[in-house]
């Protein structure tokens, strides 16, 4: 993928689309395999930790469940990454936060904490927490799976704010609508593997595998 790309990573439940997302981020290793990020060339299952750690700092990733402390308010949420990870000065790591809550609407729930907010609500702070650390990609692991529709929109919102101002992102995800009208590209995967992969526009007009095809049609009306 490059630079300002939108890619969605669809398929049936349990075709390895989570695990293909923690496995570039070695959440999980992978058997085999190698990626290429920046020209740079790394091997997927003997990377050395002093890389992953390189790869991490230019990567973010937002879970499904949010992932938030409990017992910080949204603004601690995202600042702690800053302060503990990067050492970051506190002042600095504040206004970060702070410019992050805003970008996600979230300027007035800066002192609260996550049981306070909605589930969009803690899965924008999530996202805000994500974009105060500009990383170059973020990967979202159905970031909207665990939400009703009317919190789903607010967060896919963003999301869609974000691919219109350049932000690379891999996602994977079952909002069909979200992959049709907003990722550039999809990859298709089912029992592991990839079945099919290419521009957005090209996938939902003129699929080229039939297993493609009927994944398609039991969309029907979805889409």
């Amino acid at each position: 993928m490059d630079q300002g790309d939108v890619v969605a990573i669809l398929g049936p439940s349990g075709s390895g689309k989570t695990t293909l997302l923690r496995c570039i981020n070695f959440l999980e290793t992978a058997d085999e395999g190698e990626m290429v990020f920046d020209g740079e060339h790394f091997s997927m299952n003997g990377i050395s930790r002093k890389d992953i750690a390189r790869l991490r700092k230019k990567t973010a990733f937002v879970f499904q469940n949010y992932n938030l402390f409990r017992n910080k308010t949204a603004l601690e949420n995202v600042t702690e990454g800053l302060i503990i990870a990067r050492k970051m000065p506190k002042a600095q790591a504040m206004e970060i936060a702070e410019q992050a809550l805003k970008k996600v609407g979230l300027s007035d729930r800066s002192d609260h904490y996550p049981n306070q907010l909605s589930g969009g609500q803690q899965q924008r702070v999530a996202i805000a927490r994500a974009l105060a650390t500009s990383p170059e990609i973020i990967y979202f692991d159905e970031p909207t799976s665990a939400l009703d529709p009317e919190l789903t929109g607010e967060v896919l919102s963003v999301m869609r704010q974000l691919a219109d101002e350049g932000m690379t992102m891999l996602v994977v995800t079952h909002e069909m609508n979200f992959a049709k009208n907003v990722s550039n590209k999809v990859v298709f995967m089912e029992d592991g593997a990839v079945v099919e992969s290419g521009s957005s526009k090209e996938f939902f007009a003129n699929p080229r595998e039939e297993r493609t095809r009927a994944f398609l049609r039991t969309l029907s009306g979805v889409i």
